[in-house]
Parts: structure tokens; C-alpha cells; sequence
């Protein structure tokens, strides 16, 4: 696992192992960073349910301008801290050893980019979506990686839906907020 392209391109970039961590393969980060790369420079990005931390790293290797990372498992959150540090990122980062979800209840609003990738088959991105609309600003881009098996609605608040792409066994889904204008 490597940062792809921006000031931190090449670096190693350590992940967890075990049974139930699948990191994004390269193929995936690199379409879902193609898929957002114009909005990247100066936004503000959440990297939810961050695992190493590998989608938020990219985004600000890439010029976001800030990240927030949120794991509830200290493991994820060691290896993420450790990732941010190997990369330079600690000053544009805030890592968070909590849930996703309760995080999400109690998070400010003003994020620019929302990259989900929950572990599968528990119901997270349904629970998520709800929670994070009214905390991101007009324009910002929320994108889920989940199984393929998923299909998420095509509107959840002021978000929806942009585009669905398959994968394999998985799947991204994005969504953009947009005001409701009467």
C-alpha cells in the first residue's frame, strides 16, 4: 500500500491485518481519486471509519487542507497516527479514536469531502449518510465504498446520488450535496 500521487507519492504506507481488514485496493483509490480529484485542493476532508488512514493520506497528499480521521478500534487508530507521521500530515490532521457513528452526531459541519469505507454488511452507510448531510457544505462530495451487493438510496437529504461504479465484489458510490432551491 502506497500514497499514489502528491507530495507524499511513493510513500509505504503501513496497514493492519487480520481477518476482517480489507484495505482499498490501489485500482479503487486511484478511480475514486480520479473521481474527486478537482475537488481536492484546500477542502476540508473526514475520513470515516479510516482503518490506516490510506483515504484521507491520498486526499491530503493530493493539497486538502485539512482531515479528520475516526476509527473506533485502537489498532486502526495506532496505524493511522503512525501513517500520518511517516507522511508529514500530523499538522493537517485530527485523529479520533471513536465510533464513526456517535462521532457523527456530534461533529461541526464544513466538510468539503466525506470518504466512508465501513466494514460491510453491518447497516454503517445507511446510518451514516443521515447524519453526515447536514455537515457537509453545498457542492461536497460524499464517497462509499461498500459490497456490491448494496444499492443505497438516490437521495438521503440534501445528498444525492452522482454515480454508482462496480468493482469486482465491491462497489463506490457517490453522492454531492445540493440546497434545496424553491
Amino acid at each position: 500500500m502506497r500514497v499514489i500521487t502528491g507530495t507524499a507519492r511513493g510513500k509505504k504506507l503501513k496497514a493492519l491485518e487480520g481477518i476482517e481488514v480489507r484495505p482499498t485496493s490501489e485500482m479503487i483509490k486511484e478511480s475514486i481519486f480520479s473521481i474527486i480529484q478537482f475537488d481536492i485542493p484546500g477542502s476540508s476532508v473526514l475520513d470515516l471509519f479510516s482503518g490506516s488512514g490510506q483515504l484521507g493520506i491520498e486526499a491530503l497528499s493530493r493539497g486538502a487542507s485539512h482531515c479528520v480521521f475516526v476509527d473506533k478500534s485502537a489498532s486502526s487508530i495506532a496505524v493511522t497516527r503512525e501513517n500520518i507521521e511517516s507522511t508529514g500530515f500530523i499538522k493537517t490532521s485530527r485523529i479520533l479514536n471513536m465510533d464513526s457513528i456517535d462521532y457523527l452526531k456530534t461533529a461541526k459541519s464544513g466538510l468539503d469531502i466525506a470518504l466512508l469505507d465501513p466494514p460491510y454488511n453491518m447497516g454503517l452507510i445507511e446510518q451514516a449518510l443521515p447524519l453526515l448531510n447536514p455537515k457537509m457544505n453545498d457542492g461536497g462530495i460524499v464517497v462509499c465504498e461498500h459490497e456490491k451487493e448494496l444499492t443505497l438510496p438516490e437521495e438521503i437529504g440534501n445528498l444525492k446520488q452522482r454515480k454508482r461504479y462496480k468493482y469486482g465484489k465491491k462497489a463506490v458510490t457517490t453522492f454531492v450535496k445540493h440546497l434545496n432551491v424553491e
